[in-house]
C-alpha cells in the first residue's frame, strides 16, 4: 500500500518556525554576538576619543647616565596613542635601545600618565673587538655600546669568554692590591693564553689554563716575589713570564737592555 503524497502544509510544518526551542537558541547567539560586537566597537570608539590624552610620563628611578634630553627624545618617538592605545610593549624596547639602558618596564598610571621605570649598565671595564671597536662590559660580563669608560681596564679577547675575562680581571686585581699595582689590561688569545698589562706598563705573560700549573698559582707567585725581582734587576722590566714551574723570567725594556750592553762594552 503506497504512501500518501506530503502535502504542503505538512513540509512546511518541517521548518524553523515550527520548531521554538531552535528559533530560541539562534536568536540567543545573535543577541550575544550583537551585544560583544557592540560592546568592542565603543572600547574603541571610546579609546580613540580625545578625552584620554598622556599627559605625564613619570621617571620612577634615580637615573646617573640617561639624561633627560635622551628620555624626552625617546618619549616623542616611542610613545603614541592615548592612555589605553599606547602601545607599551614598543614603548619599552624603544627606551632600551637608549645608551646605558639596560632594562626598562612601563605601565599605565590612570587617569593621564605611564611611569617608567630604568636599569641601568654599570660599566666596569672596556671590551676591544679585533676590528678595534670598544664596547662596554656590565656588572655580569653583558658588552653594551656607550660613550665614557675611558679609565676602566680594557679586555681583550674573544666576545664569548667577556665573563671569564671579568673573573679573572677581579682575581689578578685581589693578588696585585697587595704590591700596590692594578692590572689596567687583560687579554686572552685566540689560543686561550693569558696577558696582563700592569699599570706601570710592565706585560705579564700567564701562558695557558694548565692542572698541573694552575693560573692562581703563578699569580700568587707574582704578588709573592715581584717588587723583589724588579728591585734585584736594577732597570725597568718590561716582560714579566710566569709560564715556567716554580719560577719567572724578567725581560728588560728596550732601552735598559741597550744601556745594559752598552755599560758591558764599555
Amino acid at each position: 500500500m503506497t504512501k500518501p503524497p506530503r502535502t504542503h502544509k505538512a513540509a512546511s510544518e518541517d521548518g524553523l518556525w515550527h520548531r521554538p526551542a531552535l528559533m530560541n537558541l539562534i536568536s540567543d547567539l545573535l543577541i550575544v554576538g550583537s551585544s560583544i560586537a557592540l560592546a568592542w566597537a565603543c572600547a574603541l570608539l571610546i579609546a580613540r576619543l580625545p578625552f584620554f590624552p598622556l599627559l605625564e610620563l613619570k621617571v620612577n628611578t634615580p637615573l646617573t647616565q640617561v639624561t633627560r634630553a635622551q628620555l624626552e627624545y625617546a618619549t616623542r618617538m616611542v610613545i603614541n596613542g592615548n592612555f589605553f592605545t599606547a602601545d607599551l610593549d614598543q614603548a619599552r624596547a624603544g627606551f632600551e635601545k637608549l645608551p646605558w639602558v639596560r632594562r626598562a618596564e612601563l605601565r599605565r598610571r590612570w587617569p593621564d600618565s605611564l611611569e617608567l621605570s630604568i636599569e641601568e649598565h654599570v660599566a666596569v671595564a672596556r671590551w676591544q673587538a679585533r676590528d678595534g671597536e670598544i664596547r662596554l662590559v656590565g656588572r655580569d660580563g653583558e658588552l653594551f655600546t656607550a660613550a665614557g669608560g675611558e679609565n676602566l681596564p680594557l679586555f681583550i679577547g674573544p666576545e664569548s669568554a667577556t665573563r671569564d675575562l671579568l673573573r679573572f680581571h677581579a682575581q689578578a686585581r685581589r693578588v696585585l692590591a697587595d704590591i700596590g699595582r692594578q692590572p689596567v689590561v687583560v687579554t686572552l688569545s685566540a689560543r686561550q693564553a693569558w696577558q696582563i698589562r700592569l699599570d706601570d706598563g710592565v706585560l705579564i705573560e700567564l701562558g695557558r689554563e694548565d692542572g698541573k700549573l694552575p693560573l692562581e698559582e703563578r699569580l700568587a707567585r707574582l704578588g709573592q716575589h715581584y717588587a723583589a725581582a724588579v728591585a734585584r734587576v736594577g732597570v725597568p722590566v718590561a716582560v714579566i713570564d710566569m709560564r715556567y714551574p716554580g719560577g719567572f723570567a724578567l725581560r728588560p725594556g728596550k732601552q735598559a737592555a741597550a744601556k745594559t750592553a752598552a755599560e758591558a762594552k764599555s
